[in-house]
């Protein structure tokens, strides 16, 4: 917990992030690209408390023979709203989840975060 101005910010533990929710379906197409981006990412941060809004990008190819659902991303990448994790870790997180999940190699992960104390911040991981 953070206390600013009277005010108490509480946020959840990592342990929150529910992987169960990632999804996948058969594809056999192991050289396509694919490419899914969402502007609704947010988790707290945990030195201030306060919401960490930013874009994730997710590129990949299929070469583990599984497309990531995405009404199933959607709820997964939601359950980060009230977890405490720092920008980098967010993205190494979802680096993380997602290649175990679809089982390949050719994965990165970026987000790019909303201005925050005059900072922006871009993270990304993996390699295409």
């Amino acid at each position: 917990m953070v206390m600013a101005d009277g005010k108490i910010f509480e946020w959840e533990s990592p342990d929150h992030i529910r992987t169960d929710f990632l999804e996948t379906f058969d594809f056999d197409s192991p050289n396509q690209y694919i490419k899914t981006e969402t502007a609704e990412l947010i988790a707290s941060c945990p030195f201030s408390g306060l919401p960490d809004v930013g874009r994730l990008i997710i590129e990949y190819y299929p070469e583990g023979g599984k497309c990531i659902e995405l009404k199933s991303l959607k709820y997964y990448v939601v359950s980060f709203r009230n977890v405490g994790l720092f920008q980098e870790g967010v993205t190494q997180r979802i680096y993380n989840d997602l290649k175990e999940t679809l089982s390949t190699n050719r994965l990165k992960v970026t987000t790019l975060y909303n201005t925050r104390g005059g900072f922006d911040t871009t993270c990304s991981e993996g390699e295409l």
